[in-house]
């Protein structure tokens, strides 16, 4: 059930110009999905993962309104091991593990599972039972935290898996991202772009995370294959929605984007490019900084003139520059909401549903909020780590690597 009234507390709680730029961006989302429009976003790890926004877009995906994901390698990561855990933390050295190579603080982690699970995953792959005994008997209090990772058993399964599955993909031609979903649960973004034929493509900037499995999604196709199909993600694009991510030079300034990036020599050799010239983009951030470099390019182009004279921004603007910053604010189409992506999130998302009359199976809360924490462990009981065997089944399904092919 959707807690409407405390939805609507969150959106009269919003200072005056957030809640404007909120109501507008609704407004545009609805009207573009009524034409028939595009809608893609664009997300970081961290809070989108915490605060239930990526489990929110798996569902928005499933009833139409997303059409493309541009993540990073660390949000795959979790994905594949269940978005959220519940995990013990514990000093390693209170069951004999030699703290030496152990994370700061010599804290070793595991996943509470059932014995059930534990007994289903030693047919993957060898686990120390004894080990995890010993772990279980430590007397730490648990916590809910992005899946995988550094968990043991769960993190070292992500390490193992993403190797076989980057041999799998190259093997059929497809991202990593992609034959990954095939067996990932429908309430990620994976999975549920798998199950509808959307795209969910890390991008060159986000490859650096979650371990080897960043390593294994940036080997598995080319750097250059991986720009066009963003590129191509991107140009189909009416509205693009950047979430709580730093790094998206690949949007503001990527190398085959003709308007704000590097397109015009791929453009004069032949290759596919786009623009952003007349696109909607919306970024929802924490940083009042690009709030004001948007106001001072509105007031006085103050960022394209420093570009225009070969000036650093940086001294124009006053300000300590992120990447992100000088594309996004140049953008006549750009819009930044300043807030709480765990807050932002639902508001919009509620009000689309209401305007497209479409039936939410889940909506997201603010972590802190008690229905954020019952979300949230309705996440870790709910979203399953990934079907190793769903995976290679689906794969000898010759029709459907046809049309995910398609899709690419």
């Amino acid at each position: 059930m959707v807690n409407v009234k405390l939805i609507k507390k969150f959106a009269r709680d919003l200072e005056p110009s957030t809640k404007e730029k909120v109501d507008l961006t609704v407004k545009k989302i609805v009207e573009v999905k009524k034409g028939g429009g595009k809608i893609v976003v664009v997300t970081g790890s961290g809070p989108n993962i915490h605060e239930g926004v990526t489990t929110l877009l798996a569902e928005l995906i499933d009833k139409e309104i997303v059409d493309g994901i541009i993540t990073s390698s660390a949000v795959i990561s979790h994905e594949m091991a269940g978005a959220l855990d519940r995990v013990k933390r514990f000093n390693g050295g209170k069951i004999g593990i030699d703290t030496t190579n152990l994370p700061r603080g010599d804290i070793f982690e595991i996943t509470m599972m059932s014995e059930e699970a534990l007994k289903a995953l030693s047919k993957e792959m060898i686990i120390d039972f004894d080990l995890y005994k010993k772990a279980l008997a430590v007397e730490e209090k648990t916590i809910i935290k992005a899946a995988g990772n550094m968990a043991y058993p769960m993190g070292l399964r992500n390490e193992k898996l993403s190797v076989e599955i980057e041999v799998l993909a190259k093997t059929v031609g497809l991202p990593f991202e992609t034959v990954a979903g095939l067996g990932a649960d429908k309430h990620t973004m994976i999975g549920a772009g798998a199950r509808r034929g959307v795209p969910v493509i890390v991008s060159v900037t986000q490859l650096v995370g979650g371990g080897m499995v960043g390593l294994c999604i940036g080997d598995t196709i080319s750097l250059k294959r991986r720009s066009a199909l963003i590129a191509k993600m991107l140009g189909s694009a009416d509205i693009i929605i950047e979430s709580g991510v730093a790094l998206t030079q690949e949007i503001h300034d990527g190398p085959f984007e003709t308007y704000t990036g590097h397109g015009i020599w791929p453009y004069w050799q032949g290759y596919s490019t786009f623009s952003l010239r007349d696109k909607t983009l919306i970024r929802i951030d924490l940083d009042r900084n690009l709030q004001v470099v948007w106001e001072q390019e509105r007031r006085g182009s103050e960022i394209q003139e420093a570009i225009n004279k070969g000036l650093p921004k940086t001294k124009k603007t006053g300000i300590p520059f992120r990447m992100e910053m000088s594309g996004f604010a140049r953008l006549e189409g750009s819009t930044p909401i300043i807030g709480d992506l765990g807050v932002i999130w639902p508001i919009m998302v509620q009000q689309i549903s209401e305007e497209l009359n479409i039936d939410l199976s889940f909506i997201s809360y603010p972590q802190e909020t008690e229905e954020g924490k019952k979300m949230r462990n309705w996440i870790v009981d709910q979203v399953k780590p990934i079907d190793r065997d769903l995976i290679t089944s689906k794969l000898k399904d010759q029709e459907l690597i046809a049309n995910l092919s398609k899709v690419l």
